[in-house]
């Protein structure tokens, strides 16, 4: 379910600063739909790409270190408007599926389990060094430039830089704000991880909001459930984090070991987000899409009136 978040006259007052950056009026919502996990198999590049093309997916992230990313790579090369960013990925959560660092496995061991591949999931025992951690970040971002994406910005996969502590997101700030590249934060969340607000400066850019449905929604509610959120979505800039992909024999063969995430759940997230009831209820309720590359824009622009140079996207 949604939680509800109250607002406050500072947040208002800076989600109005943030539509008003972007040239909307204050009363606006805008909203970007936001497609995780490319890379992770041909199964997701396929269906986000189907989502791309039929203009209601706008906006997705990749994963480096997965077996798929060269051919999202390729894709991300060959469409350089595509609002492509990065999904910064240090577990590897599956069962029989499974990826390891960019890096040198010898450079980041904390990250690694005793196969060599990234730990499925941090226990209250892992112990993640967080020069190790930006090591792996960097190397990632390296080798996304080098092999021809241009992201427009940068995330989490399973939010584990934003949520496991206030070192670790401060490697990936100063990553981003390195690259002056934007870095998904919402402003929904400080509640939760109060160090995220501590660490931010003037300069770094919040939405307001970050959304995603939850395991406890059971199928037969999805579309109620997005239908929900659409109309209650407030002034200023939203992103709803969706996962989509195709319930195929690959994505049923990666994801098999549980239903969370797997292939029924992908396919209804693509379902409902290339449909005619999503299309409408964007129409109904006012809704805009945006994208990073327009944040991101705004963010090279305010860079250029501080007197910084930003590299220039397209």
């Amino acid at each position: 379910m949604l939680a509800v978040v109250s607002v406050t006259a500072d947040a208002q007052n800076k989600a109005e600063s943030l539509t008003a950056v972007l040239g909307h009026p204050r009363d606006a919502k805008l909203l970007i739909v936001h497609a995780d996990d490319l890379g992770f198999s041909h199964s997701v590049n396929a269906a986000t790409i189907k989502g791309f093309d039929a203009g209601l997916i706008n906006s997705a992230s990749l994963m480096v270190p997965c077996p798929w990313f060269p051919e999202i790579a390729a894709y991300a090369k060959s469409h350089p408007e595509a609002d492509l960013g990065l999904h910064l990925t240090l577990t590897s959560e599956r069962t029989f599926y499974r990826w390891g660092p960019v890096a040198s496995k010898d450079k980041v061991p904390s990250l690694l389990d005793g196969y060599g591949y990234f730990h499925q999931n941090w226990t209250d025992t892992t112990v993640i060094d967080p020069k190790e951690a930006e090591l792996e970040i960097r190397a990632q971002i390296e080798k996304a430039y080098a092999m021809g994406v241009r992201p427009t910005h940068l995330d989490s996969h399973q939010y584990r830089l934003f949520s496991n502590g206030k070192a670790l997101f401060e490697v990936v700030l100063r990553v981003a704000r390195e690259h002056r590249l934007p870095l998904l934060v919402a402003r929904n969340w400080f509640a939760q991880w109060p160090y995220l607000e501590a660490a931010l400066g003037p300069e770094d850019l919040v939405i307001d909001e970050a959304l995603t449905i939850a395991p406890e929604v059971p199928p037969e509610k999805w579309a109620a459930f997005y239908a929900d959120a659409l109309k209650r979505l407030r002034p200023g800039v939203t992103e709803l984090l969706i996962h989509p992909g195709h319930d195929d024999e690959e994505m049923r063969a990666m994801t098999r070991d549980r239903e969370t995430w797997g292939a029924a759940w992908r396919q209804r997230d693509l379902t409902f987000f290339t449909s005619p009831e999503f299309r409408q209820l964007l129409q109904e309720q006012n809704i805009k899409l945006i994208t990073w590359r327009e944040l991101h824009k705004a963010v090279i622009e305010r860079a250029g009136a501080d007197g910084r140079r930003g590299e220039s996207i397209r």
